[in-house]
């Protein structure tokens, strides 16, 4: 006995699988290679035709079909990024006329100059805040502060532009892979968005908060110039950045719009380690809201930069 009524399902009505709409076959299943003889054309069709594996091509067509039609593709990043070793790719990606843009919050400039000037990076933070010596290297803070003081003073460049070309006029060792030089060589945009507090050289005494904040202010500017391009095309890829970047688009944006450019009918996609609020929002959704498209990719920017990037030079026409 029971004094649970239970459903009598004696009545369901029940229908024939052949003539249910159905998403998935056997033709979209993944296909097992022999790793030995297979092309990295043969990797990337061999992938499932589902999900992830769809819009993944999808972006990549996208990405492709903008640079046809010489829309931009935006790269915006966090410092993460380069710290996990991928400058190159970036590298050879803007070599290649395919990211037209480089926007990076100011922990990224820091590791591209330290890289580019020093050799190496991301300082063991756990050790170093024991005795107050995080973020204390005068050499970081000396290149950055003092070049954007003389920056705001002697020029009207922003704060990428200014350290891009400090790089290349103090020939560093490491700059062949300097996101920030090569930018500025190649004539492709690269602005840095600072908030100030954030970052280790605001906590050494040659930091200057008009001088950062008048030199970012000037990289808004010019990322809202970028930004006031995607007319009918175009894409924006977020790597890392879980704030910063997001926010400074969604800003980008509306400022463009206000000044009366149809900037809409564009792709966005954002690369993460984990799903957050901002990027979500402010970069995939809100963005793209009746025009458009948006994706949300997870995963270790390590493992997905490099696919991306291949799958996207696997489809340039040849030169």
């Amino acid at each position: 006995m029971t004094k649970f009524k239970q459903i009598d399902l004696s009545g369901v009505k029940t229908i024939s699988i052949k003539g249910r709409k159905s998403k998935v076959t056997p033709n979209d299943f993944a296909i097992p290679l022999d790793a030995k003889k297979a092309s990295f054309k043969d990797f990337v069709d061999s992938l499932p035709r589902i999900l992830i594996g769809n819009e993944l091509r999808d972006i990549v067509n996208d990405i492709v079909r903008a640079r046809a039609k010489k829309k931009p593709v935006i790269l915006m990043m966090g410092a993460h990024v380069i710290k996990v070793g991928l400058s190159p790719i970036i590298v050879d990606l803007l070599k290649r006329g395919v990211i037209t843009h480089v926007a990076m919050n100011s922990a990224a400039s820091i590791h591209d100059v330290e890289t580019a000037m020093w050799g190496h990076t991301s300082e063991d933070v756990a050790l170093n805040l024991m005795d107050g010596t995080f973020g204390m290297s005068k050499e970081t803070g000396d290149f950055i502060n003092l070049a954007l003081v003389k920056g705001m003073n002697e020029s009207i460049a922003g704060y990428g532009e200014t350290l891009a070309k400090k790089i290349i006029a103090m020939k560093g060792r490491n700059r062949s892979v300097s996101i920030l030089a090569n930018c500025y060589k190649l004539d492709v945009p690269v602005t840095v968005h600072a908030a100030i507090g954030t970052d280790i050289v605001h906590q050494q005494a040659t930091m200057d908060g008009a001088a950062t904040g008048e030199l970012s202010f000037r990289d808004f500017k010019v990322f809202v110039n970028s930004v006031k391009d995607l007319v009918n095309g175009g894409v924006v890829l977020n790597f890392g950045s879980a704030v910063i970047m997001p926010e400074v688009f969604l800003k980008a944006l509306t400022v463009a719009r206000n000044l009366g450019y149809k900037a809409k009918g564009f792709s966005t996609a954002n690369f993460d380690m984990i799903r957050q609020y901002r990027p979500q929002m402010n970069v995939v959704e809100r963005p793209t809201q009746k025009y458009g498209r948006g994706y949300n990719f997870t995963g270790h920017h390590e493992l997905m930069f490099p696919l991306l990037a291949a799958m996207i030079k696997s489809q340039l026409p040849s030169k």
